[in-house]
């Protein structure tokens, strides 16, 4: 077989780091999170967040940050409370559980982490999460910056 594309690379790296995240998690006290529930929580500010701005962030559709939010204010993670700056507007604010999750969350990522870059050494780590940042930014600039096709 051939070597995995950056796609397949990158699938198998998200799902396997979610994979022992949200495990851990719910061993933690907290079963009923999902991976989709990231692009709210790993986003969020402690003194809250708009939701356009976590869209921003997590690079999801704003709809899809309020039908996030909707289901984690049912499960307690999340409060919506008037923007002081613009009362028009509302902020999502992490709960007590809430701020339980996204610390344990930091936590254990902070885990993953360690662990990567004991087995690689601190030097391959840094030049690994320096260059995987710019491929990131780079993708993220695919369509201001669209590669030339060769036509």
């Amino acid at each position: 077989m051939a070597d995995p594309d950056l796609g397949m690379l990158t699938g198998r790296l998200l799902f396997s780091i979610q994979q022992e995240l949200f495990d851990t998690l719910a061993e933690q006290g907290h079963p009923d999170v999902r991976p989709r529930h990231g692009a709210v929580l790993a986003y969020l500010d402690t003194e809250g967040t708009r939701a356009t701005d976590l869209a921003q962030r997590s690079g999801q559709h704003k709809q899809i940050i309020g039908t996030i939010a909707d289901e984690l204010e049912k499960l307690g993670y999340v409060q919506r409370r008037p923007d002081p700056r613009d009362r028009r507007a509302k902020l999502i604010v992490p709960s007590e559980r809430g701020i339980d999750e996204i610390t344990k969350a930091r936590a254990i990522l902070a885990g993953v982490e360690h662990r990567h870059r004991t087995a690689l050494g601190d030097d391959a780590y840094t030049t690994f999460k320096d260059t995987f940042q710019q491929v990131t930014r780079l993708q993220r600039a695919w369509r201001d910056n669209p590669a030339p096709t060769g036509e």
